[in-house]
């Protein structure tokens, strides 16, 4: 079995969280959601990235 990550979009987390995307967009800049990478010019979010956010944010709720 092949250990593949995976990456969203911004157009991904956005349906994700039945959010637009500039939602997605002010989460980054006020710390409030997880920080993008780039990878060959496209920014990406690591879905492990988001989930281990996902976690934190149930534990807190």
């Amino acid at each position: 079995m092949t250990n593949v990550k995976q990456y969203l979009s911004d157009k991904d987390n956005s349906e994700r969280y039945a959010v637009c995307r500039q939602t997605i967009w002010r989460w980054v800049r006020e710390g409030k959601f997880p920080s993008p990478v780039k990878i060959n010019g496209a920014t990406r979010w690591k879905l492990s990235d988001i989930e281990a956010w996902e976690a934190v944010q149930e534990v807190s709720a």
